[in-house]
């Protein structure tokens, strides 16, 4: 019987960032009886307002932290001082859904994309200008992006993943949960090993 492994993520997610590699690495070794689905868990909803510098230093905390703990793993620290940050993901989440509504096979170069524009080249992807720039360089259509990118059915689409992925108890991220014979259990991971999590879908 066919499984489904649910990756739920959010694209501006540190410690999926963090998570990258070995992610790669479990999925090159899957068996083909399992299925492959990514589920938006959507860390904060939208904002215009500047994100207080008690949460800016912690949220820089936790990158310097994953530096420490996910060997190389890379973060440009002056996204802090180049951008006006916002506690706002919605925006970026809404990105991956418009770019995989136009092609389903942009939704993973879309969240890479979103990813390095935060992470490596100090953008604000919570910036609209910032996700059509990611999806021109996905190969996307930039006019039909922009259009799909706040429009009701994108909206729609991503509070229904939300919805999904908050029913499975995927309430922190990256969250790997497996479904089988109808029934949903989470998945014990390593951020360095991915054999941690091989071995309980072989």
């Amino acid at each position: 019987m066919d499984k489904v492994l649910y990756y739920v993520h959010d694209p501006m997610c540190s410690w999926c960032w963090g998570f990258r590699q070995v992610w790669q690495q479990v999925q090159e070794k899957l068996p083909a009886t399992i299925t492959v689905r990514y589920l938006l868990g959507g860390l904060a909803a939208d904002s215009d307002q500047p994100m207080p510098i008690a949460l800016q230093k912690s949220i820089r905390a936790t990158w310097q932290r994953i530096e420490q703990r996910i060997p190389g793993t890379q973060f440009n620290d002056d996204f802090w001082t180049k951008c006006q940050p916002r506690r706002s993901t919605y925006p970026s989440c809404r990105a991956v859904v418009a770019a995989k509504e136009q092609n389903p096979a942009a939704e993973k170069p879309m969240i890479l994309a979103i990813q390095q524009a935060y992470y490596l080249q100090a953008k604000n992807p919570s910036d609209e200008a910032v996700l059509i720039e990611c999806a021109k360089e996905v190969g996307l259509n930039t006019d039909i992006f922009a259009e799909a990118l706040n429009s009701a059915t994108t909206k729609q689409q991503l509070l229904a993943e939300l919805k999904f992925a908050r029913s499975i108890r995927a309430n922190s991220f990256p969250s790997l949960i497996l479904e089988e014979a109808g029934k949903c259990r989470p998945l014990v991971f390593d951020y360095n090993d991915p054999e941690v999590l091989l071995r309980q879908l072989t």
